[in-house]
């Protein structure tokens, strides 16, 4: 092996603190509110001596940046976005040697208690629709803001269907004009950077899931593939400030059980609900003319 070391450099890389689990109650009047956020920060900037030379100089310690992330979230967190894009701010404006970084975030809803017809002032119980995230990058100048949900479960028990499909000796699926379809939705908005400034996140997301859950209801549904189009579609027409969604949807199988050996019949009324294995939809949604995505996607998996 004639390997020349001097042909071997580093490539691209990354580091920070992952998964800071942040939770934040504001306590300014006798009405608590809660914030609840898995927080990723990670760093991007001039770190080669740190891995040629084990020279610690410019490594903002993982410790630290966990450190920052509780103490921005004492003035306050707001909407996911708005606090990753706090976050970037602060490193790449502390350190020069920080050119950017990806900032990331799962968030968790909490519903006020109903106690008495009222919702309790300071009681709340965990809101498992779904686990809203968000993503900032940063590089130089380009920042890119990603909204999104996942593990939004959805179902319709009618107007959906599959035919048409090609068939081989291997083909065992029968057709059929009515079945049930569900869905796991994960999908992921690309804000255009021109918009940020102006943005209220958390009004856009509100609105990007009920338009989202709508799309999902309305029309007959000949495959998840139309489905998901559809959805994408209603989302963009309504926010000119998107200029993408991705998704991935799996197409959860509800099979109907055959209960003839028990003397029964099943109009398509009670049915075995697999978890595996299932179909896996991924497609992205965008505009023809829209803004460079750049590197807003990178290292966000599941994606297409």
């Amino acid at each position: 092996m004639n390997a020349n070391s001097n042909n071997i450099i580093l490539g691209a890389n990354q580091y920070g603190k992952a998964e800071v689990r942040l939770v934040k109650i504001t306590r300014h009047t006798d009405r608590h509110e809660i914030e609840d956020l898995n927080v990723t920060s990670q760093l991007r900037g001039d770190f080669a001596d740190a891995h040629l030379l084990g020279d610690n100089a410019h490594v903002v310690a993982t410790d630290t940046q966990k450190n920052t992330i509780y103490s921005l979230a004492r003035d306050g967190v707001g909407s996911p976005e708005a606090f990753l894009l706090r976050l970037a701010d602060h490193f790449t404006g502390s350190f020069n040697w920080v050119s950017g970084g990806r900032w990331a975030a799962e968030s968790y809803a909490w519903d006020r208690i109903q106690a008495h017809g009222t919702g309790h002032d300071h009681s709340f119980v965990r809101n498992g629709q779904e686990v809203r995230t968000a993503v900032v990058v940063k590089d130089g100048p380009a920042t890119h803001v990603v909204g999104g949900l996942e593990d939004l479960t959805v179902l319709k028990s009618t107007e959906s269907g599959f035919v048409g499909y090609p068939k081989d000796k291997y083909t065992t699926l029968a057709e059929t004009t009515d079945r049930v379809l569900a869905t796991d939705i994960a999908a992921r908005w690309r804000y255009n950077p021109s918009a940020l400034g102006a943005l209220d996140f958390n009004k856009a997301y509100d609105d990007v899931k009920a338009l989202l859950l709508e799309g999902f209801t309305e029309s007959y549904s000949h495959a998840l593939q139309q489905t998901l189009f559809e959805m994408g579609k209603k989302v963009m027409a309504a926010h000119e400030e998107i200029d993408e969604i991705k998704f991935s949807m799996p197409n959860k199988h509800h099979f109907v059980v055959d209960l003839s050996p028990f003397g029964q019949n099943n109009p398509g009324e009670v049915f075995f609900a697999a978890d595996r294995p299932y179909g896996l939809i991924e497609a992205t949604v965008l505009r023809e003319h829209g803004s460079d995505a750049g590197n807003a996607w990178d290292g966000i998996a599941g994606f297409c």
